[in-house]
């Protein structure tokens, strides 16, 4: 898994594997800017990927944003070496099962198809949460 791009070889019935693909666009670095600006202002959703765990309104911060983070249909291009004629073949639909069984375990790779990677995103999460704390006034002092 690398930005925009997942491979597989699969064994089929010749002796060489297939190569099996999937294309999806990612996020230019103004989509990003706008993304992880709306995520670091949210608490709820720093510690739900803090946790390794997507957060449920996620895709919905960024529609607001104006980006679509779930692929739609169309979004993917599929591709493989295999002779089937089928689009998708059966090798680029069992890359696309076990893509979503790894989606479910680690939210950071639908992050990484989209153009960053986890370290990445953190960081710069960390940072932005860090300013926008700072920017925010103290709350008033409670009377005694």
């Amino acid at each position: 898994v690398t930005p925009g791009h997942v491979v597989a070889y699969e064994h089929g019935s010749r002796p060489r594997p297939y190569r099996a693909e999937l294309r999806l666009r990612t996020f230019p670095d103004p989509d990003w800017d706008t993304l992880l600006d709306a995520v670091a202002a949210r608490p709820g959703h720093l510690a739900a990927l803090l946790a390794k765990e997507m957060p449920h309104s996620l895709a919905d911060t960024a529609t607001d944003a104006g980006m679509t983070l779930l692929p739609a249909p169309g979004d993917l291009d599929p591709a493989c070496t295999c002779p089937d004629r089928g689009r998708p073949c059966k090798h680029v639909a069992a890359l696309s099962y076990q893509m979503a069984l790894l989606l479910d375990t680690d939210p950071f790779v639908l992050l990484l198809l989209r153009g960053r990677g986890e370290r990445e995103l953190l960081d710069e999460l960390a940072r932005r949460n860090a300013a926008h704390t700072a920017r925010e006034p103290p709350p008033p002092p409670t009377p005694p």
